[in-house]
């Protein structure tokens, strides 16, 4: 007979581990999925260090932010979607173990530093794309069994500081230990080896929340009603330019604190990226309670601001604006892509959300390769600062034409 979890127990099989109740269960996911979100972008203060002992230049880091972007795109289009079909920790498990071969991948001695960045940031791509929509999906779902007819937005807001912040806390980890620990590439990833087995215990002690069904197989596509259509592509478009702002915080940004703004320290690098993304958790927290129109126009507001104070932070050159600009920047970008989930949820049926929300990753991991690559590009034919003013200036033009249709019928969270 199928158990509690929808998974059937046959006679005379060993014993299943013993999950814990759905309440414990949000959190050990949350810590999980925070983990792997921060070991994602652990290698944001160790590129310099790369650079300065292999001599490669900027583009190399594009092109290795892009093969863990590329990574996970291909992932959310081939297997994010199917914890719908095949439950939520069916998948997370194997995006945990994968992250931690990333993880040995880094490690691994003797071997070109080019094609082991490559490799290990592509296999960290495929993991976190499995993870995101699936993670998104099972807290709501952890949530609503634990407190049954209460309001989704703890789910929302944990799900939010879990990803966003757990990409903060990532670069602030590598870089407080490259700063001050022995062996500055190594010892990062030792940690997090750690931290991720903790995880993979965690989850593997998660009840189920999804019936497994039998599988029938294809690739991604958007599931959702007709009239809303317009809606949600609307979401992917802001999805795709929140995270082309926390991009350029993961790849390019410790150059331009190196070679712009002249200051070398890991631990600063770390500390710049874990202030952009905690600002934009901040972003989401401050606007929880705001209606979805307001909480995009405050959003956009913030995210024009903090992209002109960080053009200006390079151009002067200033630390501070460029600081400033950072936050700024984050906040806008947390509080429109808290806008997009919610926009998803409130279209997509009840038994396609996890797809849904694959299709939404899917445009905003899209948005975290192409701009920051194509920034890259512009930065080996002009100088820097003119190629950001560019940068600055194409997303805040398509984040004005996103939000208009998601402004035109506002929708507030379930």
């Amino acid at each position: 007979m199928p158990d509690r979890t929808g998974e059937s127990a046959p006679t005379g099989a060993a014993p299943r581990p013993r999950r814990v109740h759905h309440g414990r269960g949000f959190w050990l996911l949350a810590y999980g999925f925070a983990v792997m979100m921060a070991f994602s972008a652990a290698p944001t203060p160790l590129y310099v260090l790369y650079q300065q002992r292999d001599g490669f230049g900027p583009f190399t880091v594009t092109l290795v932010f892009a093969a863990y972007a590329v990574g996970v795109v291909v992932s959310l289009f081939t297997v994010g979607h199917l914890s719908d079909q095949l439950g939520r920790r069916r998948l997370l498990l194997p995006a945990l173990a994968l992250n931690m071969l990333a993880g040995v991948v880094f490690l691994l001695p003797g071997i070109p530093v080019v094609p082991e960045l490559l490799v290990a940031r592509f296999i960290s791509g495929i993991s976190i794309g499995v993870l995101t929509a699936t993670a998104t999906a099972y807290l709501t779902e952890l949530h609503a069994a634990a407190r049954p007819g209460a309001s989704r937005r703890r789910a929302d807001l944990v799900g939010a500081a879990a990803n966003i912040g757990g990409i903060g806390l990532g670069p602030l980890v590598a870089g407080l230990l490259a700063e001050y620990a022995p062996h500055p590439l190594a010892t990062p990833f030792v940690v997090f080896e750690v931290l991720l087995t903790l995880g993979l215990v965690g989850a593997a002690l998660l009840p189920e929340t999804v019936s497994r069904v039998p599988l029938r197989y294809r690739p991604q596509r958007v599931a959702v009603p007709a009239a809303s259509r317009r809606t949600y592509l609307a979401a992917c478009a802001t999805g795709f330019v929140s995270f082309a702002v926390f991009g350029l915080f993961t790849s390019l940004a410790p150059g331009f604190l190196v070679g712009t703004l002249h200051q070398r320290s890991h631990a600063v690098a770390g500390l710049v990226a874990f202030a952009v993304f905690a600002s934009g958790v901040a972003g989401q927290v401050l606007t929880l309670r705001s209606a979805l129109g307001r909480q995009l126009r405050v959003g956009l507001a913030l995210l024009a601001a903090g992209l002109v104070a960080l053009v200006a932070g390079v151009w002067l050159p200033s630390l501070a604006l460029f600081v400033v600009g950072g936050v700024l920047s984050g906040a806008g970008a947390g509080a429109v892509f808290k806008g997009s989930v919610a926009t998803v949820f409130s279209v997509a049926p009840t038994g396609a959300r996890g797809e849904a929300l694959a299709g939404l990753f899917l445009g905003g991991y899209g948005g975290l390769a192409v701009p920051v690559l194509g920034l890259g590009l512009a930065t080996q034919h002009l100088s820097p600062r003119s190629a950001l003013i560019g940068f600055a200036a194409v997303l805040l033009a398509l984040l004005v034409v996103a939000v208009r249709p998601l402004l035109a019928k506002p929708r507030t969270d379930q």
